[in-house]
């Protein structure tokens, strides 16, 4: 009975998500907010779990874990309240009069992000990628990178006109340029096409039972 009533539920709410195929509806408003509501309540489930209990609750107030106490010592608890507090600060733009008070924090977690990504993005985005694309020129596939690479960034370099040679750089970076996005929306479209898929094989085989 239960699996009856879980797939029929779960059979409704994909009718009313396509639903909106035909026109806008209450049907299809209401899985949409069903969606936000649960996925809302689930991620703060997960974050307080997974980040606020282990790195300020725990700390803060000794609690025991699998047995053993999570802290940062006994002589730098407070160090977890640092974090706990402007993140408790971020609450303040709900209060028109002290909002100004969330800019404080939200400088802080930006800049901080800002200065932790920079190392490895630049190691993963920029030095491996130039590291991957020094290939020998010693096979067609080789040529095809290096002078995709060469071209692409030949677009992108608008400090002088683009003729001649670079004019010619620049229309081979287009077109790898737009060989890229295509792939990149073929991808997303087949991605949604599966997901597609599933749905309609869950309707007519578990709902239905029509295949």
């Amino acid at each position: 009975m239960a699996a009856i009533i879980w797939t029929t539920i779960g059979a409704v709410l994909t009718l009313s998500v396509y639903s909106f195929l035909y026109k806008d509806n209450p049907f299809y408003k209401f899985a949409e907010h069903l969606v936000v509501g649960i996925s809302a309540g689930y991620y703060l489930v997960i974050y307080y779990f997974n980040f606020i209990q282990p790195n300020v609750v725990s700390p803060v107030f000794q609690l025991r874990l699998g047995g053993e106490a999570i802290g940062l010592g006994s002589n730098t608890w407070w160090l977890a309240l640092i974090p706990g507090l402007l993140g408790l600060l971020l609450y303040t733009r709900f209060f028109p009069k002290i909002g100004w008070v969330g800019r404080w924090p939200l400088g802080i977690y930006v800049g901080g992000y800002a200065g932790l990504g920079l190392s490895p993005i630049m190691q993963a985005r920029v030095l491996d990628q130039i590291g991957a694309n020094a290939l020998p020129l010693t096979s067609v596939t080789n040529i095809l990178v290096v002078g995709g690479l060469l071209g692409t960034l030949t677009y992108f370099f608008f400090s002088m006109k683009h003729k001649g040679v670079l004019g010619v750089m620049a229309r081979v970076g287009i077109v790898f340029l737009m060989v890229g996005f295509g792939a990149s929306f073929g991808y997303t479209v087949m991605s949604r096409v599966s997901l597609l898929i599933g749905r309609v094989s869950f309707l007519l085989h578990d709902c239905l039972h029509l295949i």
